[in-house]
């Protein structure tokens, strides 16, 4: 597209607020997404002289743009779909699942088995929801752990990881962004005060040892979802195959998208290789994903686990599988494109930080808040950060500055991921949602409170890093707090047990 960008100030917001609202309401995401991007090109047009053809005409150049943009991901995406289907049908995931089932007995060690390999899986976030959830899917079924915990699993220890991992695509994308500030050097200091990330896995495993839920996700995991049982009707017909079966093409799949990234970046060229997988990390993982279906067929057809039709119908029925997921990421990116290349959203919200009279020690606490609602409305951390981070580091600019400069990037990275990891049009989360095989919006309702909780322990943590402006102190005073919110929330969930145990039983006594 070759029209300019515009600056629609409050109009700006309407976009995405329309599109989450629309589809929080109506649990329908696909027409809450579209309208979204159609009252985007509306604002544009209406402060341009547009008119309301054009206004559709802009929506879908856009999204047929965005189509373009993310090819590759799209492919990858086909691809990993096709993958999955072919490695349950030649019986590989489901002997996996009897072979793990075995040795991972009870709900903990099944949970704590997703996130340490959530935790392993730090190179891209998209690539660690998908992978595994492919792999611990069978297993969490068996233990009777919802979707939607798996969900919440697959998605805490996506993006989390990878924003502090200092050999991931995400580092190299911020260190490209803060390259006056000290480049990947200075990506490695915001590491302790990224306490979105920190405080996240940790609840991850607070959550996995004491098997504690609240909210919408206690009432998911009281009711165990119908899931487990539909996809055991579906693995009655798959062929006999054996855990090699699953476990060498998702080998293949996790070495040769790596040494994929680092082929198209140029690492075998010469090129460091921190910035040869960041370089276009899609490209590689479609790679890798094209070369574990290569070797799948090679190790099922010659067995005749399955026949090359069976096999090349696993593959389209793969891609089938794919189209849910693939409709609501293009409409999330035209609506991020909106928001951004077209309206201004994400200048309109950053000037707040710019143009607030506030002391700089409280600077991170209001970068994080900023942060936070920009990701959360546009779905983008990536987007996010890479508005907000030249204008932190032009704010910090001076002696006092300098002194909350890194501090602030963190709050500006953790607050990119918190929005990232909730708002319903982030790719991370509909990702999540398909590695999981739950229905996406359940997904948003029932991690939404725990990545919140996090979310109000981080704010006061970076009040606590703007005035210590001490890493260690900021992060102990921040477990601290998110231990003692964990008491809190026990102590209102018996209480409000109490409570209706009591009302229960004077109901009883009328009666």
């Amino acid at each position: 597209m070759n029209l300019e960008m515009i600056e629609a100030g409050w109009l700006s917001l309407l976009p995405p607020l329309i599109a989450i609202t629309l589809a929080l309401i109506s649990k329908e995401v696909y027409s809450s997404l579209f309208l979204g991007v159609l009252t985007g090109m509306g604002v544009y047009c209406f402060l341009t002289g547009g008119n309301v053809l054009q206004a559709v005409t802009y929506a879908f150049d856009m999204i047929a743009a965005k189509i373009g943009e993310n090819g590759y991901m799209i492919i990858f995406l086909v691809l990993l779909g096709s993958l999955v289907v072919v490695v349950t049908r030649s019986g590989g995931s489901n002997a996996y699942g009897q072979w793990a089932g075995k040795r991972i007995k009870n709900k903990v060690s099944a949970k704590l088995a997703t996130a340490l390999l959530g935790l392993l899986i730090f190179v891209d976030d998209g690539f660690n929801c998908l992978t595994v959830g492919t792999v611990m899917r069978p297993i969490t079924d068996k233990c009777r752990i919802s979707r939607e915990k798996l969900a919440y699993l697959l998605d805490a220890t996506a993006a989390p990881i990878c924003i502090i991992a200092p050999i991931s695509s995400w580092a190299v994308a911020v260190a490209s962004e803060v390259e006056e500030a000290g480049g990947l050097n200075a990506f490695v200091r915001t590491i302790p005060y990224n306490l979105y990330a920190i405080l996240t896995i940790v609840m991850v495993f607070y959550l996995s040892i004491t098997d504690f839920d609240f909210g919408p996700m206690k009432k998911a995991e009281e009711n165990k979802s119908s899931d487990s049982a539909e996809v055991q009707k579906e693995e009655d017909g798959v062929k006999k195959g054996s855990v090699p079966d699953l476990v060498v093409p998702i080998l293949t799949l996790i070495i040769c998208s790596i040494l994929g990234m680092a082929y198209v970046g140029g690492y075998f060229s010469g090129r460091p290789f921190a910035e040869a997988i960041g370089e276009n990390p899609t490209a590689g993982l479609t790679l890798g994903t094209f070369a574990a279906l290569l070797v799948a067929m090679a190790m099922y057809i010659p067995r005749r686990l399955m026949s090359l039709r069976e096999f090349m119908t696993g593959v389209i029925d793969g891609i089938k599988t794919m189209i849910p997921a693939l409709m609501i990421l293009i409409l999330a990116w035209a609506l991020g494109g909106v928001c951004r290349e077209m309206i201004g959203t994400g200048l309109f919200v950053s000037n707040f930080v710019t143009t607030a009279n506030l002391s700089l020690s409280f600077l991170p606490a209001v970068v994080f808040a900023v942060a936070a609602f920009l990701s959360f409305s546009m779905g983008t951390a990536w987007g996010t950060f890479g508005i907000l981070l030249p204008i932190v580091s032009m704010i910090c600019v001076g002696t006092e500055g300098a002194a909350v400069l890194i501090p602030s990037l963190g709050a500006t990275l953790a607050g990119s991921v918190y929005g990232d990891h909730c708002s319903p049009i982030s790719d991370t989360t509909i990702l999540a949602s398909t590695g999981a095989q739950c229905e996406h919006l359940k997904h948003v309702e029932t991690q939404l409170p725990y990545a919140t909780l996090v979310a109000v322990v981080c704010f006061a943590g970076y009040l606590v890093a703007g005035f210590t402006r001490n890493p260690w102190i900021t992060v102990a005073g921040a477990v601290l707090l998110l231990f003692l919110a964990f008491g809190a929330v026990h102590f209102m969930e018996r209480r409000w047990n109490r409570l209706h145990s009591n009302q229960g039983s004077e109901v009883r006594h009328h009666l």
